[in-house]
């Protein structure tokens, strides 16, 4: 059975109106991903194993190891045993810098927070989204969790797996991505903005999940103005994203949503009297 497939049919017994009966149900696939460079393995991620090369992009920028895709040569995923290893070849500099940040490294490469050595690098505050003419109305907010709820096509199917989508004013859903984690989905889409030739600054990002500092600090290096989320921030997420300049909304559900910095970036709303 190839691992590139995003969902498989799975049997299981259902409990209905009083009655157990056989069934069945798609079920996303959840597999290691190996991230090689130049031959050796960085990371291990479990991830759904679709929109590899923008997973590999995405995580390369996400996590410094490049600072723009003209940096990477070539990607290509390999099946190896129970996983993926999607390997990286990258321009020489590029690749002479990350070999020296191995031989930095403490400790050996996790899930999440990747090749990191220290409490400060955990906690890192990125650099701050350039300053753009972009701004939102309530309407587009609306629009755009509506559109990323849409479409998640292998969500509808399974129910299991979280999007990331970046929505651009007056053109819409420019691109979706989805993943059993979080974070991977926002690397993949991350991925496809930067092979699609795109701006973070042109849009909005979306997302399905909570706002963690890591999805804050993803977008940031994307460079978005604004974070959309269905759920609500951590207190670590909001201090970040305001120090970073970006517009973070959470609770984004229908046409009601919070907005914990930077405010101006949404216009169009009625401001309440304050007695």
């Amino acid at each position: 059975m190839t691992k590139t497939g995003a969902s498989r049919q799975v049997r299981e017994t259902r409990f209905q109106a009083g009655i157990m009966a056989p069934g069945s149900r798609i079920v996303p696939e959840e597999v290691p991903i190996a991230f090689s460079y130049g031959g050796s393995t960085h990371a291990v991620m479990m991830a759904t194993p679709q929109d590899l090369e923008d997973f590999a992009l995405g995580f390369s920028l996400a996590e410094g190891i490049i600072s723009n895709a003209s940096e990477v040569v070539s990607i290509d995923p390999v099946e190896v045993g129970a996983g993926i290893d999607v390997q990286v070849v990258l321009h020489d500099d590029s690749a002479e810098a990350l070999v020296a940040r191995r031989r930095r490294m403490a400790g050996p490469v996790g899930c999440g927070l990747c090749g990191i050595e220290s409490i400060e690098q955990a906690t890192r505050q990125v650099p701050p989204v350039r300053p753009c003419a972009l701004a939102v109305t309530p309407q587009q907010v609306e629009e755009a969790m509506q559109a990323l709820a849409r479409a998640q096509r292998l969500n509808r199917q399974t129910h299991a797996v979280h999007g990331a989508g970046f929505f651009i004013p007056g053109e819409g859903l420019l691109a979706i991505r989805e993943d059993v984690g979080r974070h991977n989905a926002l690397d993949k889409l991350v991925g496809a903005v930067l092979r699609a030739g795109r701006k973070g600054a042109e849009g909005m990002v979306v997302v399905t999940s909570r706002l963690s500092v890591e999805m804050v600090q993803k977008a940031a290096i994307l460079g978005a103005p604004v974070l959309a989320a269905i759920s609500a921030p951590t207190a670590l997420a909001i201090e970040t994203a305001d120090a970073a300049g970006m517009t973070l909304i959470g609770i984004a559900r229908g046409a009601e949503f919070e907005i914990f910095t930077r405010p101006g970036r949404v216009r169009g709303g009625e401001n309440a009297d304050v007695a």
